[in-house]
């Protein structure tokens, strides 16, 4: 029951429709872990149901902890570019892709393809 809680705790959380989460990053020890769940816990995260007794608290792993400390300053902050970084630690997820890629993966028709254009 409580993982379903949390499930229900984290999507409520990230309400916008973009369906962008913030979430730690594998690959990193758990001291610079608990380094970023603390920042965010103490800058704008809402940490209570992470606490002991919490909805959120099993797994007690610094990892899930971290992911939801992290993702919750970054709904808080309004997915803002820059609030999900931690120093490397966390990452957007999914990815955004940058603006050329974007663009590059798009490819523009030929112009006599294009409506009202004729070629001269």
């Amino acid at each position: 029951m409580a993982p379903l809680v949390c499930l229900v705790l984290f999507l409520a959380m990230t309400g916008h429709s973009s369906a962008t989460y913030c979430l730690c990053n594998d690959g990193v020890g758990d001291q610079a872990l608990q380094t970023t769940l603390d920042y965010a816990c103490g800058n704008g995260a809402d940490c209570s149901a992470i606490q002991q007794n919490g909805a959120c608290y099993n797994p007690n792993t610094v990892k899930d902890h971290c992911n939801y400390a992290v993702n919750s300053y970054f709904q808080n902050k309004g997915q803002v570019t820059g609030s999900c970084d931690f120093a490397g630690t966390a990452s957007i997820f999914p990815p955004l892709a940058p603006i050329h890629q974007v663009a590059q993966a798009q490819p523009r028709p030929p112009l006599q393809q294009l409506p009202g254009l004729q070629r001269v």
